[in-house]
């Protein structure tokens, strides 16, 4: 994978990098690593400090593809988690994003799914679980994505009730706040919450911490959470109010 997309989905989950570190992590020369800076820099992307640079802060996400292929097993991990909370013959809300995906794909044995989503992917995913009902929300397909957002994915959730929602976030911050990239990913993300019996928010312990400008919702409003690993002590406040609504996929249940 492309080094430099690595060393940005560092710098925008940490806020900052250390070159001496990054050297480390990819095993090259400081020297190397100084120069992926540079260009990261002068693409406005990045923003020089000493010893390092920090994120520059801006709407958008990291490419899909990259997405995809980091932290791939934590993602998997807490995907299979989840699917066990859903029975068949569920009514599901499906954000965007690539851990719902998989956990879209975690649940392709389960029987008379009926499934909600503005996630192209997740509805080619399930349209392989037996007796599945697929239904797309309207729109534009945003690409490379392949997810629909704008009022159309919006109505499309508000008439529905599901029996549980289960979607992703950009960011969490210290106090639980639950960040996205755009107000529209927030809207519909908190459309769906309403709409759904239960609400599930599948998100490795790499989003905690994690920045993105738009906000809406705290981490203890949800029914489930469901990651990989426990978070750093700034969370400790909000995960002693979720108590067993946590889920650290490999702890005992």
């Amino acid at each position: 994978m492309n080094r430099h997309l690595l060393i940005l989905e560092e710098a925008q989950s940490n806020g900052r990098v250390s070159v001496d570190t990054l050297a480390d992590v990819f095993n090259v020369s400081p020297h190397t690593i100084r120069r992926d800076i540079k260009a990261l820099c002068e693409q406005g992307k990045l923003r020089r400090l000493h010893g390092g640079a920090e994120f520059v802060e801006d709407a958008s996400n990291l490419p899909y593809s990259v997405r995809t292929s980091l932290h791939i097993a934590a993602k998997k991990q807490v995907a299979s988690r989840a699917a066990q909370l859903i029975p068949d013959k569920a009514t599901l809300f499906f954000s965007i994003g690539t851990t719902p995906a998989l956990v879209a794909s975690a649940l392709t044995g389960r029987t008379g799914l009926t499934v909600i989503t503005n996630n192209l992917n997740v509805a080619m995913i399930l349209s392989e679980a037996p007796d599945a009902r697929i239904i797309l929300a309207g729109g534009e397909l945003r690409l490379p994505d392949r997810d629909i957002l704008g009022e159309q994915a919006q109505a499309l959730f508000q008439g529905y009730r599901a029996d549980y929602a289960i979607y992703g976030v950009g960011g969490i911050d210290a106090d639980g706040s639950l960040l996205d990239f755009h107000e529209s990913e927030v809207s519909i993300r908190q459309t769906m919450h309403a709409n759904a019996h239960h609400s599930v928010l599948v998100a490795d312990v790499t989003k905690f911490g994690r920045r993105a400008a738009a906000v809406g919702g705290n981490l203890t409003d949800v029914d489930h959470v469901v990651t990989n690993a426990r978070p750093d002590e700034r969370f400790g406040p909000q995960l002693d109010v979720l108590d067993d609504r946590l889920i650290v996929a490999g702890e005992p249940t």
